[in-house]
């Protein structure tokens, strides 16, 4: 299997109603084609061979003969191919008729799962022509000269993964059959329906299959009728989606008059990862281990090279879309709420913030002003403090004091420079030496003066440091990685970045707005080097460290699938492809990895702080780890890439 991913497709053939002979030369072509893409599973609309609008046609017999005898052409013409199929028609069995799907492979016929929940109400009367299978206690039937394994509780095993198939109304049950199957190890579900269209049905489908997908931790592919069928009473638009966990991954088009070909990739990996973690998936397990499922193997295939059709995100933890200023805003409410509890409980009306003109430090307060305009108080209990060093520049000593004034916060400058010099002096540091002594005492500095003013004016420090500074140990250690509350302390750097863009655009005023955006322009630094002769910035993080919507590429399928570094190389080169070659995701990547075993002493003893996404660094909750664990396997691995 190529880095967990199966390559699936939901096919809409074009349709006669009545005419098996046509409809099977459609399914016919549509799995070639599949199968010249690399498609692995494919799934046809449910009752696809004849058509789901037949009616009573479904009484006759030379229909259902016919419907047969195009089954046995579709698997003859598929018999050399590796392709899974799944297609949907009438069976006869112990003289009654069921709406059943067929799984195929290489001429053999796999199995036969009969639909359980049939819909008789409204435009729908299957009970009118079909029988349920819950009334049928057989466990195989006889079908185009095969024994072929019966019922609604088969799962198919094949190398790369282990799937289950549900009928159209099947999925509308309050306990459809695929949740019983993902729990008897399905980790792909694919539905054959036939759902016709009606105001906002669309919308609710769409939901149901994202929503089914995630309570079962699993792939779902749906494939719905389309045109071709009658149009007497309803309409069938033609529904294509795949979702995964959650997400749609990819949809057909609507009402579209010709056949459709939904393909993309399903990420089984990450589904064992999530279900390996999922203790409420597995205590579920516990409830149905009395009701056995039969497994069906299936035939090996010829992996081919992984081409993905799916969009991989590059920048994961960054709202997108219709959702974006609903995120951004409750973001900042949940930063905000931790951070009033934590005031509350307290009964402190004072804040102290290190304000440097940076990024970090920016977010910070603009969620210490929102926390205080939503308690009520006074923005003057918010003291920033800014402290100039060796390597402050004009232009982030400029922001930070104009942003502070903007807001309206009190306003305290306190150098460092005497303090450090003297300091060096204690310990006989030579000045001339910019090593991690030099670097991390004016970090040091600068966190003494923040809790000592602290304590002067009984107010608690508040954390600047980010997710990604954590993950990567960019922090000294009881210097910036120390504070009394941390609010910025799982949001990621491209978040932080992000935040205060938004921020910028949507909720300050004209004065602020303009130091904002410089300060989202201004390049990533702790500035504790000397700026270089013209007095720019000379220490850029990014130059030391890596990009950091790298790293956050990273941290994200690191620590929230626990992908292996060869896997998160492969998604990292298709995500970035065009910003960054392979050699330079590489190196990052093998840095991320040291640097994350190195640094988990500093994440061991984190300040408390609110958790805000799906992905989080406290020892208390999110993230448990030995200091002294090794980083070779994931070192050996980086080498090998």
């Amino acid at each position: 299997m190529k880095y967990g991913f199966v390559k699936v497709a939901s096919a809409i053939p074009a349709v006669k109603v009545a005419d098996c002979k046509f409809n099977a030369q459609q399914i016919d072509t549509q799995i070639a084609i599949a199968d010249g893409k690399g498609v692995q599973i494919i799934v046809f609309p449910e009752l696809c061979i004849t058509g789901y609008s037949c009616a009573d046609l479904f009484g006759q017999t030379l229909l259902l003969e016919e419907a047969e005898i195009a089954l046995m052409q579709i698997m003859n013409n598929t018999r050399q191919m590796d392709i899974i199929s799944i297609v949907g028609m009438p069976l006869s069995i112990n003289s009654t008729l069921m709406n059943c799907a067929v799984a195929l492979q290489k001429g053999k016929i796999l199995g036969v799962v009969p639909k359980t929940y049939l819909p008789n109400h409204k435009e729908s009367a299957e009970q009118r022509w079909f029988t349920s299978a819950i009334s049928h206690t057989e466990t195989t039937i006889r079908l185009c000269g095969q024994n072929v394994p019966f019922g609604n509780n088969l799962i198919f095993d094949t190398p790369e993964t282990c799937f289950g198939i549900e009928l159209g109304d099947d999925l509308w049950a309050p306990i459809p059959p695929s949740s019983s199957l993902a729990l008897k190890g399905a980790e792909i579900i694919f539905n054959l329906s036939a759902d016709v269209e009606t105001i906002g049905k669309h919308t609710y489908l769409r939901s149901l299959i994202a929503q089914q997908s995630a309570r079962c931790l699993s792939g779902y592919v749906l494939s719905s009728c389309g045109f071709g069928e009658s149009t007497t009473d309803v309409v069938f638009g033609g529904n294509g989606l795949i979702a995964e966990n959650g997400t749609l991954l990819a949809s057909a088009e609507r009402f579209s008059l010709k056949e459709q070909l939904i393909i993309s990739e399903i990420d089984v990996e990450c589904i064992r990862n999530e279900r390996r973690t999922n203790t409420t998936f597995t205590a579920n397990m516990a409830a149905y281990k009395d009701e056995a499922a039969i497994h069906v193997n299936t035939e090996l295939v010829n992996l081919r090279d992984l081409i993905l059709t799916r969009t991989i995100d590059a920048r994961p933890f960054v709202p997108k879309g219709e959702t974006l200023n609903q995120r951004c805003e409750e973001i900042f409410e949940i930063q905000v709420m931790g951070l009033a509890k934590r005031l509350i409980h307290t009964n402190c009306k004072t804040v102290v913030v290190g304000i440097s003109g940076g990024l970090d430090s920016t977010l910070a307060l603009l969620v210490c002003v929102k926390t205080f305009d939503k308690l009520g108080l006074p923005r003057k209990g918010i003291v920033g403090i800014t402290m100039p060093g060796f390597g402050t520049t004009d232009r982030t000593y400029n922001n930070a004091l104009h942003l502070m004034s903007s807001l309206g916060i009190t306003i305290h400058e306190i150098s460092i420079k005497d303090a450090c010099i003297q300091h060096f002096k204690d310990i006989d540091h030579d000045m001339t030496k910019h090593d991690v002594t030099y670097e991390n005492s004016q970090a040091r500095e600068r966190t003494q003066i923040l809790m000592d003013f602290a304590n002067k004016v009984n107010a608690l420090v508040i954390g600047t440091g980010d997710l990604s500074e954590l993950a990567l140990g960019w922090a000294t250690y009881n210097g910036d990685h120390m504070s009394m509350y941390g609010v910025n302390g799982s949001i990621p750097k491209t978040l932080v970045k992000y935040l205060v863009n938004w921020v910028a655009q949507n909720g300050v005023d004209y004065e602020s707005r303009n130091t904002l955006l410089d300060i989202v322009d201004t390049p990533i630094s702790p500035e504790l080097i000397p700026a270089d002769e013209q007095g720019n910035i000379k220490q850029k993080t990014e130059d030391l460290v890596g990009p950091y919507e790298l790293h956050d590429f990273f941290i994200y399928y690191f620590l929230r699938f626990g992908f292996r570094p060869s896997k998160i190389y492969f998604l990292a080169c298709t995500a970035f492809r065009g910003e960054y070659n392979e050699e330079t995701i590489k190196k990052w990547l093998t840095t991320f990895c040291r640097r994350f075993f190195q640094q988990q002493f500093k994440r061991s003893c984190l300040p408390d702080g609110p958790k805000v996404g799906s992905v989080g660094l406290s020892p208390r909750g999110d993230w448990r780890m030995p200091s002294d664990a090794c980083a070779t396997l994931w070192l050996k691995e980086c080498e090998e890439l």
